[in-house]
């Protein structure tokens, strides 16, 4: 195998934590083996960073660059300095979905915080988040949308989505009725690129993990993208290699591929 990995891009969800937010510790021991050998981590997520940081702060990570909400917000940490945010208009996008699906909750992101038309669950956003009339959510530019319905199933969001006929990317967190609505064009390999130009790192260069469709973009732009063994089956065609389910710790063999345990004995 020639390649060798220059930055390690990481998903979060389904990738480095299961579905309650655990991380299991031979993941965090693998990714500290990474930093122990001088190679830079990126966690590229749609998560908000708030939602982020408490995954870099576990994995000690140095000072360096992450990808938030799916590409539009760039940033280094610590100390948090956000470096780029891509904006878009959301009027059109909130009033199709408040037209097609009344009910539906709609958030939308602005830089830290958060303008919802309801409230969401308990712990899906961090942060300041203000109720605030559906008119008031597109008042000005917004980084993203989201549209979340918890009391419908799958089956029936899936079909609400696609009377939309959005022209955004948009795709689904697959374990909810969820979905990001993204300026167009934006999506994590949009976010990794402007991360590579600032190290002077070639995409080829760079070992992306990642299980969701919105991981997609950045396995298919990565020099070695991995899909992990229990993503849907479209992530696995977009990637270069599948490794192992999330439960059997497939992202730690693929980490172990090039970052061995002996190379770094003691580092996690």
């Amino acid at each position: 195998m020639e390649f060798t990995p220059k930055l390690v891009a990481l998903d979060i969800d389904g990738t480095l934590v299961d579905a309650f937010g655990v991380m299991p510790p031979e993941v965090r021991a693998a990714v500290r083996r990474v930093v122990h050998a001088g190679t830079t981590v990126v966690l590229s997520t749609g998560r908000s960073w708030l939602s982020t940081k408490p995954i870099a702060d576990h994995l000690e990570l140095p000072p360096g660059w992450h990808v938030s909400a799916n590409g539009a917000m760039v940033v280094t940490y610590p100390e948090l300095e956000i470096q780029h945010e891509t904006r878009f208009d959301p009027h059109d996008v909130v009033r199709q979905v408040s037209e097609i699906a009344p009910h539906a909750r709609i958030a939308v992101q602005d830089g830290l915080h958060w303008r919802v038309n309801q409230e969401f669950p308990p712990g899906e956003l961090l942060g300041d988040v203000a109720v605030v009339p559906t008119e008031e959510l597109a008042r000005e530019d917004v980084s993203r949308v989201i549209v979340r319905d918890p009391d419908t199933t799958e089956e029936a969001f899936s079909e609400l989505v696609g009377k939309l006929g959005l022209q955004e990317v948009s795709y689904f967190v697959g374990w909810s009725a969820w979905l990001d609505i993204a300026p167009k064009g934006v999506d994590k390999a949009f976010g990794l690129s402007m991360v590579c130009r600032e190290l002077g790192i070639s995409p080829e260069d760079v070992l992306a993990i990642g299980d969701g469709r919105n991981d997609i973009e950045m396995l298919e732009w990565a020099g070695r993208g991995v899909a992990m063994g229990d993503a849907p089956d479209e992530v696995k065609a977009a990637a270069d290699v599948v490794t192992g389910n999330f439960v059997d710790l497939g992202t730690v063999e693929e980490l172990n591929l090039w970052f061995p345990p002996m190379a770094a004995e003691g580092a996690a």
